[in-house]
């Protein structure tokens, strides 16, 4: 008999968000796949893709913080996210697994307060865990480095699982949306505009050509999506810098389709599933050389050392023509890294692993 899982993915309320993407990729891998389980989903039921298998929807209230589920019926917990305000308790019979995406708030100049509050609700989510997942490698060695600031079970297990991705079966895209800059060369970025994604050092990227720049974001404001707006309002590049906001996935995959590059100066990444999307789309990508992303730009990524506008043009120039003097070379290999990355991958990845903890 088939022992049940409940999967929390209850962050699918920001259906935009890279965190709805890995869900919605879990979700179908485990959809296509013969599984040994039992799967119960819980979240919001309108943004849970449709599936063919017997799986289970919980609907995600906002009263469930308070009124929790019963979970008498599950072998084994899943919660998709490390800050998830669901499911911290757990039977003495159950299983537990949860994914830790990052441990950001310890990095990012957090006020004390918020970084106590974020500590707080860590530590409900994996101090009675089975195992932590981490989305990189990166992440693991992050965790492991501030581990002694949380309490955990001493059996815990520690691994990484990266995060998969749904590619598109094609690699054609139309749109109906007459956008001015279609026919230019132009840098493309997709990320909420915040600070620890460091969109504005991409200004000096066009500084001395006739380049633009494409930023995909939320509509979220924020002092930083304001004092971005300023700079590009000082140096004049208001006509070459384009914000586009809540773009759909099909428009996204148009835009990387005809982006000359795709840029990414991260100071902070868990992961980074847009420098992935591009590669697959056999685009040259520039990333920074922090955190994650080194580890999921490997060797065909060309990396900024430091933000000072020469030594980015200076990248830039150099890696855009070292790729196009070997273009096809490059984005067959693009290809194939970002194929590392697939949703099915990662589906298989995280039922070996229920399998192991409930047999």
């Amino acid at each position: 008999m088939k022992k049940n899982i409940l999967i929390d993915v209850e962050r699918l309320k920001y259906p935009r968000s890279g965190i709805a993407n890995v869900c919605i990729s879990l979700i179908k891998g485990l959809d296509e796949k013969l599984c040994h389980f039992n799967y119960t989903f819980y979240g919001p039921a309108t943004n849970i893709p449709a599936i063919q298998s017997d799986f289970k929807i919980i609907n995600w209230k906002f009263w469930h913080k308070k009124i929790k589920v019963n979970t008498s019926s599950f072998s084994l917990i899943h919660v998709t996210h490390q800050l998830s305000d669901y499911f911290h308790s757990k039977k003495s019979n159950q299983k537990k697994v949860v994914t830790l995406h990052d441990l950001n708030f310890l990095h990012d100049k957090s006020s004390a307060r918020k970084i106590e509050k974020s500590k707080k609700l860590v530590q409900k989510n994996i101090g009675n865990a089975d195992a932590i997942v981490c989305i990189s490698e990166f992440v693991k060695n992050d965790f492991l480095k501030n581990k002694h600031l949380f309490s955990l079970k001493n059996d815990v297990e520690v691994e990484v699982i990266y995060n998969g991705l749904i590619f598109p079966k094609n690699e054609k895209f139309s749109s109906e949306k007459k956008y001015e800059f279609i026919d230019r060369k132009f840098l493309l970025n997709i990320g909420v505009l915040f600070p620890k994604k460091n969109q504005e050092v991409l200004l000096e990227l066009l500084k001395d050509n006739d380049r633009d720049l494409v930023l995909i974001t939320s509509s979220a404001k924020s002092a930083y999506k304001e004092s971005f707006l300023e700079k590009v309002k000082s140096l004049g590049f208001e006509k070459r810098v384009h914000i586009l906001e809540n773009v759909e996935n099909n428009e996204k995959y148009f835009l990387l389709q005809h982006c000359e590059s795709y840029c990414h100066p991260s100071l902070a990444e868990g992961f980074g599933i847009p420098p992935v999307e591009a590669m697959y789309f056999g685009k040259p990508i520039f990333l920074s050389n922090l955190t994650s992303l080194p580890e999921i730009g490997g060797d065909l990524a060309f990396y900024f050392n430091n933000f000072s506008g020469d030594s980015m043009r200076k990248t830039y120039n150099e890696g855009i023509e070292k790729f196009y003097a070997d273009q096809e070379n490059y984005q067959a290999k693009l290809k194939e890294k970002a194929s590392q990355f697939s949703y099915k991958q990662m589906a298989e990845s995280y039922e070996k692993l229920y399998e192991r903890l409930l047999n």
